[in-house]
């Protein structure tokens, strides 16, 4: 049984694991170093990651503005899915987003990832309006709203 992993903040340490995440979740449309770094850069966003021990098995960055936040990419380590650890980020980011004063909480997710849909409904998540070709692939996405407000559903308050 795998041990707990700890949600903390993004280190430049942590940027080479992260790509290589990155690029076995999302292959050729995987975001660049230079794109996380200046992710990172950006102090108005929130950069987590998860990790066991000294591995990182996971990561969310969300954009925040205001009372509002979008998830920018999200990525667990194919190995380590089904393990709780994006339940483990979205739980720690809407921690910081509440203490942030965010109310509103939103993202975009392809039609056809049904186990990610499936979580983001466990927190909360509705969806909201689908996105015609929004993915690079031409996929469609959804876009969905969560109340951060709202302490129900698969949030918790820790």
């Amino acid at each position: 049984m795998p041990g707990p992993c700890q949600i903390r903040r993004f280190q430049m340490a942590d940027l080479d694991r992260v790509l290589e995440m990155e690029r076995l979740g999302f292959g050729k449309d995987a975001y660049s170093r230079n794109l996380f770094a200046e992710l990172n850069a950006r102090r108005q966003n929130l950069f987590l990651v998860a990790a066991r021990g000294p591995r990182i098995c996971g990561y969310m960055v969300t954009s925040v503005k205001g009372e509002r936040a979008e998830v920018v990419s999200v990525t667990v380590d194919p190995a380590e899915r089904g393990k709780g650890i994006a339940s483990a980020l979205l739980t720690g980011t809407r921690r910081r987003l509440l203490l942030r004063g965010v109310s509103r909480f939103c993202l975009m997710v392809k039609t056809s990832n049904l186990p990610a849909i499936r979580l983001y409904e466990k927190f909360g998540f509705r969806r909201l309006r689908r996105s015609p070709k929004y993915y690079e692939d031409g996929s469609d996405g959804w876009i969905m709203v969560a109340s951060l407000a709202d302490a129900g559903k698969g949030f918790k308050n820790n």
